[in-house]
């Protein structure tokens, strides 16, 4: 009988993981008034066999909340409500780590507190629509463009939030640099046409981001410090641009100096985005030298055979996690994955869809006397 690497320990940065199994973050959309609740904290224990669970995105900024009861960790409600789920997970024996995701124009004012901006690397519109719970869909409105003192502040606000994120509980910290979120808007030459040090060559596009990995790694730690990059990926309206290939060449051979716990790379294309090149994740392979987690459209096998290969060290897996809490167990007794899944509960605000998934039970067989 084959004995499977994707449930053997792994240590990843300062944390040792059960198994190399990772459940990836997904937006949910339960926490009323931007703070985590109860309800979450039991979705995640739920969960916390994988090896490692990151987070839904959070945003480390009340100028970063673009989507409808999606979590922060800026204010004090935020940690405490926190605290239950990492409390809950940690009890149950799993790690988890929190994505910082500033939304940056991928953003509605009507998801916001009063007082906020939409801001990006420069004011170029999405194209497309957002959910508002006030007025439903809404256009994406045009964002203001990043001023330098509004640069120097929002790395500021990450590094608090990570700062905020450690006194929560977490094991660490990923940076959301994929999507087409804020990070990600700053690599692009089509969302950042600015006319200063963080626009132009491939190396200036880049600094932002090794930036805020720089500063968020010196206040926390590089051990506990990850990134997630989609190369090549078109969420967020953000189309492909010649330069790809060199970007993520430059960035992640910047990365690997920095010396940071791990790179997520996500490849959307199993729900029908483009295939990220297998060419492009050899590169990234080849710069960086810590864990990277490789993340889309996986099942046991495939995991089995890219941790094999040396190309990654753990997998991500998304969905079968929603309707699985007990994911892990299955996929390592070969037990049918449920196949239950309500798409249009995805992003409601209550426990239907969320945390009434069943785990497995084994069929009863009757004895007939």
């Amino acid at each position: 009988m084959k004995t499977y690497k994707l449930f053997s320990p792994i240590t990843l940065g300062s944390i040792t993981l059960n198994n190399r199994i990772v459940m990836a973050p997904m937006t949910r959309c339960r926490a009323i008034d931007n703070i985590p609740n109860d309800l979450m904290a039991t979705y995640y224990k739920q969960r916390a066999s994988a090896g490692l669970i990151i987070t839904e995105g959070t945003s480390p900024s009340p100028n970063g909340l673009g989507y409808a009861r999606i979590p922060g960790i800026f204010n004090e409600a935020q940690i405490e409500g926190w605290k239950k789920t990492t409390a809950a997970v940690h009890k149950s024996g799993g790690k988890i780590i929190i994505q910082l995701m500033h939304t940056g124009r991928i953003s509605h004012i009507l998801n916001m507190q009063k007082g906020t901006e939409i801001m990006a690397p420069s004011a170029v519109k999405a194209a497309g629509q957002m959910w508002t719970d006030a007025k439903g869909l809404q256009d994406y409105p045009t964002p203001k463009e990043m001023t330098l003192e509004d640069i120097v502040l929002t790395k500021a606000e990450y590094v608090t939030a990570a700062k905020n994120a450690m006194l929560a509980g977490f094991d660490g910290v990923e940076l959301h640099g994929a999507n087409g979120y804020l990070l990600e808007e700053f690599l692009s030459p089509i969302t950042n046409i600015r006319h200063d040090k963080y626009q132009g060559s491939v190396q200036n596009r880049c600094r932002f981001v090794i930036e805020v990995a720089q500063e968020v790694a010196a206040a926390i730690g590089k051990d506990k410090t990850g990134i997630r990059l989609s190369p090549y990926g078109v969420g967020g309206d953000m189309p492909n641009y010649p330069e790809i290939d060199a970007t993520y060449n430059y960035l992640t051979i910047e990365l690997n100096k920095l010396d940071i716990a791990y790179i997520h790379l996500v490849d959307h294309s199993a729900m029908g985005a483009p295939t990220v090149p297998l060419e492009i994740k050899k590169i990234i392979r080849k710069n960086f030298k810590n864990t990277i987690i490789m993340c889309g459209g996986y099942d046991k096998d495939g995991a089995e055979a890219d941790i094999e290969s040396g190309l990654c060290q753990l997998i991500g897996f998304g969905r079968p996690f929603i309707n699985n809490p007990d994911l892990v167990e299955r996929l390592e007794n070969n037990h049918p994955l449920s196949q239950s899944l309500n798409a249009d509960l995805f992003y409601s605000a209550e426990e239907h869809g969320y945390t009434d998934y069943p785990i497995f039970k084994e069929p009863v067989v009757l004895q007939i006397h």
